[in-house]
């Protein structure tokens, strides 16, 4: 039986970017059963019903230094946003210093009342929360850690449902993270922690809402707080 490792995580504010890419996304298709004819048909967007929320850019709430052990216990995190449930599933195998900070961020509230504050509809596909200041430059007063659970260079190495961490670089990890809606490729520089295993849908419903501004990047249209964190 192989011993625990127990180690410390410790983390600055920093500033978390994904860099946009050129991929864009395929228009699906419809067959029109009476003409007998195939014709391109915008996606449907799903059913959205999101409430108000008084959620606002604020300061990060401090926060002690998790103990981590490896490998860490994989557990199950329920974002009540005011647009619905998305519930993740973490790998305390393959990510375990991620799944340790981010399990131990929601224990301690620090999502509570946070906005999601971007959205990429175009190349990547992804909505990106986790900043309690909204801007996308916060994140816990920590030192960063390290880069876990990196995928091989590949087409759509980030795919449909996956979670995973924003940073400035290497191994500067901190809180703000991204759910991914539709299949992605990225450089193979973001720690994926966790899987999607509800909710889904209501994250395609908030992109197909589109971009605030307009844009293909940018503060998500929709509205969207994380109002609270349930861990099992």
């Amino acid at each position: 039986m192989k011993r625990s490792v127990i180690t410390t995580v410790t983390a600055l504010l920093v500033i978390s970017f994904i860099p946009a890419n050129s991929f864009a996304s395929d228009s699906g298709s419809e067959k029109k059963s009476k003409a007998k004819q195939t014709t391109t048909a915008a996606p449907v967007a799903p059913a959205l019903k999101c409430r108000p929320t008084r959620a606002i850019g604020h300061t990060a709430l401090r926060v002690g230094i998790p103990v981590v052990r490896i490998p860490a216990p994989s557990r199950t995190l329920t974002f009540t946003t005011n647009c619905g449930d998305i519930v993740v599933q973490t790998d305390g195998v393959a990510a375990p210093m991620t799944t340790t900070a981010m399990t131990y961020l929601a224990k301690q509230g620090y999502f509570n009342h946070t906005l999601c504050h971007r959205l990429t509809t175009a190349g990547i596909f992804v909505l990106q929360c986790g900043d309690p200041t909204a801007t996308g430059s916060g994140g816990p007063n920590w030192q960063p850690y390290r880069d876990e659970n990196l995928p091989t260079s590949a087409a759509n190495d980030y795919p449909e449902g996956i979670v995973a961490m924003a940073n400035s670089g290497p191994n500067t990890n901190g809180s703000q993270f991204f759910f991914v809606y539709a299949d992605t490729t990225l450089p193979p520089a973001y720690t994926r922690w966790g899987t999607i295993i509800k909710g889904l849908d209501i994250v395609k419903a908030i992109a197909a809402q589109g971009v605030a501004n307009g844009t293909q990047d940018g503060p998500p249209k929709q509205t969207v707080a994380i109002e609270s964190v349930s861990i099992r």
